[in-house]
């Protein structure tokens, strides 16, 4: 690698170093854990010194035998110079081939170290409870899983491989170089601060644009992507000033026009003034030694040889100089990573979890007692992008459940109604063991949900939510999250039990359509139906409803209440609505308000008693009777 090179490789990697000191190699905690990782790889680390060592001395021995071809020239020597040249070529031919094993082996490890990674914290991620991901940031957490498994796999593709054979090639060039000449050697040894000061200080400069180029992109991609995404861009057309927020982008994206221009002059500046470094250093050699080979100190071809050699002396030094922001930077990304695996999933499956019981399935409630987990037990501030973890969730910390008590027998349905905030969509989500109850217990045919494995279940509850959230894939694929190996004809009848085959079969793609983000290219009413389909096609035994025709026009509603019953039927059921009219069936209505149940029975009963549902009934049924 020449002078320019290694200096323009430095500059890039302090440009982008992601901050850190040195002292996390005193960790050896942390040590030890990424030795865990790199371990499975150790035969790959062995052969990748091994082929180092041997690609830096085939570098060495290129200058050497080119100053011996200068000699024997001077000798008229032409056999030994054909032989010489020769030589040169075949190590010409290995080093290519050595640099090709070199990278194959720094490719693999870095590459697998990066499918190591990334599935470690994908699944760990993937264990993690709701509340984490309430409070998290996305674009943080995506984060982890790109910038920083990168940033920690560089460590053993870049900065590992690099500081090993600098200083190979460091420590076999000085040694050459000062058999050769020590006078010359220790002169170019002087020149070395010119070389690396401009480097610390320039690269310094260009990390911080670098940075606050990136925040920029960072604000003008969060911009982007909410204003593209179907409802920002329904949003800004309805309320938004396309001039205001033309000009709020139009000021980020000249500030990192201005770093950009900047950035390009310091490189400019930087890379001119270490070629001139170069020229200069070639210079003093040319320059001594031949003053050294006329006073017969030094061999003409020994000049030559030092001049080669000097390229090889200088680019190692440079990047060992530097390789301090490299380690440190990669230091941080292990830790970032680290970081999250190290979160404890508050939901946990037992070693020795029984499947929930076959046939069909009651649901228990047992003084359940429940308060939303604390931020430090869910969440970390680098996730949240912030500096201290607050608890800015007022539910965070205090019992929102006090006592809850019920059973829906096998086959029956249980609605519970109440206020906005009283606790309903809570005791839907226990069940589903979204969260874990404080006290108390929650089971299904006798066996707490905290005892049962989580396949079965996922098998036994079904749940439908407010939002029907759907991913943007095909119609297919959304249905096969419940049924990953369920035929097209399943798909088709779960389809058609929902009241949607037809809607379904009249798109251009069928079960190919992709639905958009969030499902967005469907109504309200299609989603809802389609989530309720991959219930159907899951064939569970308990159905939660959560809300599930709440902002549906009428036409919508019934076409969704129709694939309801299809779904209830014969199934233990958990229904939360606003809309009493959708409950008037349960078998058992609770009326929750501040997370206790304060009236139960049906739909007669509760009428009757003339307490809080029949008042809730008044208000609605009222209301509408008043509009109509």
């Amino acid at each position: 690698m020449s002078i320019e090179a290694a200096a323009r490789s430095t500059l890039y990697r302090q440009t982008h170093a992601r901050g850190g000191d040195l002292r996390s190699l005193a960790n050896r905690t942390l040590l030890r854990r990424i030795w865990r990782f790199a371990e499975r790889h150790h035969r790959r680390l062995a052969a990748f010194v091994a082929v180092s060592v041997v690609s830096a001395v085939l570098g060495l021995t290129t200058p050497l035998l080119a100053g011996r071809v200068v000699d024997e020239i001077g000798k008229g020597a032409m056999g030994a110079v054909v032989v010489l040249a020769t030589i040169i070529a075949a190590i010409a031919v290995a080093e290519a081939a050595v640099s090709l094993v070199t990278r194959w082996l720094s490719s693999t490890i870095g590459e697998g170290l990066i499918l190591d990674l990334r599935t470690a914290v994908f699944d760990h991620v993937q264990r993690m409870p709701v509340a984490f991901f309430t409070r998290t940031r996305t674009g943080a957490l995506v984060s982890r899983l790109g910038n920083d498994v990168l940033g920690a796999q560089r460590a053993f593709s870049g900065t590992f491989s690099g500081v090993i054979t600098n200083i190979v090639t460091l420590t076999l060039t000085l040694v050459v170089m000062l058999r050769i000449s020590w006078q010359v050697t220790l002169l170019s040894l002087l020149l070395m601060p010119l070389f690396l000061l401009p480097a610390r200080r320039i690269g310094r400069t260009m990390a911080k644009l670098a940075r606050e180029a990136a925040i920029h992109n960072a604000t003008m991609n969060t911009q982007m992507t909410e204003r593209f995404s179907a409802p920002g861009a329904t949003l800004v057309k309805l309320f938004g000033n396309p001039v205001t927020e033309s000009r709020e982008f139009e000021v980020r994206a000249d500030r990192v026009r201005d770093i950009g221009v900047r950035t390009a002059m310091l490189q400019s500046v930087f890379m001119n003034s270490l070629t001139l470094m170069s020229a200069l250093a070639l210079a003093l050699v040319y320059g001594l030694g031949g003053v050294l080979a006329i006073g017969g100190h030094l061999q003409t071809g020994s000049v030559v040889a030092l001049a080669l050699l000097l390229t090889r002396l200088y680019a190692p030094l440079t990047s060992l100089a530097n390789a301090h922001v490299e380690i440190a930077s990669a230091l941080v990304s292990f830790e970032r990573v680290f970081e999250v695996l190290d979160l404890v999933p508050l939901i946990r499956e037992k070693s020795d979890a029984v499947p929930v019981p076959a046939g069909p399935v009651s649901v228990q409630f047992d003084d359940v007692r429940f308060s939303y987990p604390s931020a430090d037990k869910v969440s970390l501030a680098s996730l949240e992008e912030v500096a201290v973890l607050s608890e800015n969730d007022l539910r965070a910390g205090s019992e929102v459940l006090h006592g809850i008590s019920f059973t829906a027998r096998p086959g029956e349905m249980v609605a519970l109604v109440g206020s906005s905030g009283a606790g309903k969509s809570t005791i839907a989500s226990l069940i589903a063991r979204l969260y874990d109850v404080d006290s108390g217990a929650i089971r299904l045919n006798g066996v707490d949900v905290r005892d049962v494995t989580s396949a079965s279940l996922k098998e036994t509850v079904g749940m439908v939510t407010q939002d029907g959230h759907l991913f943007h894939e095909s119609i297919a694929s959304n249905l096969r999250l419940a049924a990953p190996d369920a035929t097209d004809e399943e798909l088709w009848r779960a389809l058609e039990r929902a009241r949607l085959a037809d809607v379904v079969a009249e798109m251009p793609d069928g079960l190919n359509t992709v639905v958009g983000e969030r499902g967005y290219r469907l109504s309200g009413g299609q989603r809802q139906r389609l989530t309720i389909a991959r219930l159907l096609l899951g064939r569970s035994r308990v159905v939660v409803l959560d809300e599930a025709t709440a902002s549906l026009d009428s036409a919508s509603e019934a076409a969704v209440q129709q694939a309801l019953a299809e779904a209830l039927s014969g199934r233990t059921s958990i229904v939360i609505a606003h809309r009493l009219s959708t409950v008037r069936a349960a078998d058992t209505i609770l009326v929750v308000e501040d997370g206790r149940i304060v009236e139960r029975g049906n739909h007669e009963q509760l009428l009757a008693r003339g307490g809080r549902y029949a008042e809730l009934y008044e208000t609605q049924f009222g209301t509408q009777q008043v509009a109509a």
